[in-house]
């Protein structure tokens, strides 16, 4: 009943400014996780069709590719993702001005740690792209390839240790504050998860299985038909661009 009235109530001065920020987050959102899925999928298709290729001309325009998606998905992934995280904070402070509460924060640690576990795939796969160069024959380019690969490794390394760090920190703060604030849901004019079609939840869990099955076929796990990782690439991408959430 109560709920009922507040929705039935005007909205406070800002709401609808609010709600427009989250829609804008949302964009922002999408847009980051497509790139993510394109920044693993394409790659690893494109490795999984260069081990099948029989000749080095045919293995070369794909070892092409997935350098050219690997050398493009670092800074599309940084830009998406700042962007995203921009928008995210600028949100969280609107609602502590509006409503003089906190955030829900409790998914905040996994999806993080999501995003850092793409970002450890994707450099994976940037780091596998120099041995196809090799068996095209271009060992001098294989070399060059094979020494910034190890330098990115390295510098993923540490990269990965200190977002350990700080996530685990972070992580700690935000259960700390959750306490404190007894888990405030947030604003009452915002409808919540459970009010959004579902259909983007949908969406995002094949693309999240599509992109599994890639990344079992390229480690060998199951050896599918060509057709079928066409299909899988397609289902991937298609699942997360048409996906309004």
């Amino acid at each position: 009943m109560t709920s009922m009235l507040l929705t039935e109530m005007a909205p406070p001065p800002g709401a609808q400014e609010l709600a427009g920020l989250r829609a804008r987050t949302r964009s922002a959102r999408r847009a980051a996780l497509v790139a993510l899925c394109a920044s693993i999928t394409l790659p690893a298709t494109a490795q999984l069709l260069a081990d099948r290729a029989t000749s080095r001309e045919q293995m070369l325009p794909l070892a092409v590719l997935s350098l050219a998606v690997f050398a493009a998905a670092l800074p599309t992934l940084a830009i998406t993702q700042y962007v995203w995280g921009a928008r995210a904070r600028l949100v969280h402070r609107r609602e502590r001005e509006l409503y003089a509460v906190a955030p829900s924060e409790r998914a905040r640690p996994l999806s993080r740690m999501g995003l850092a576990g793409g970002w450890a795939v994707t450099l994976l796969l940037g780091c596998a792209a120099p041995r196809f160069f090799r068996e095209a024959a271009l060992y001098g380019l294989a070399d060059a390839l094979g020494r910034a690969a190890e330098a990115i490794a390295v510098a993923g390394l540490v990269a990965g240790v200190s977002f350990l760090i700080w996530w685990a920190r972070d992580a700690l703060g935000m259960l700390a504050r959750a306490r404190r604030s007894g888990g405030s849901p947030g604003d009452p004019w915002d409808p919540g998860p459970g009010a959004r079609p579902r259909a983007g939840a949908v969406l995002w869990t094949g693309a999240a299985v599509a992109v599994a099955a890639l990344l079992g076929a390229r480690a060998h796990l199951w050896e599918p038909a060509t057709g079928v990782i066409y299909g899988l690439l397609t289902a991937a991408l298609v699942c997360g661009v048409v996906t309004d959430e």
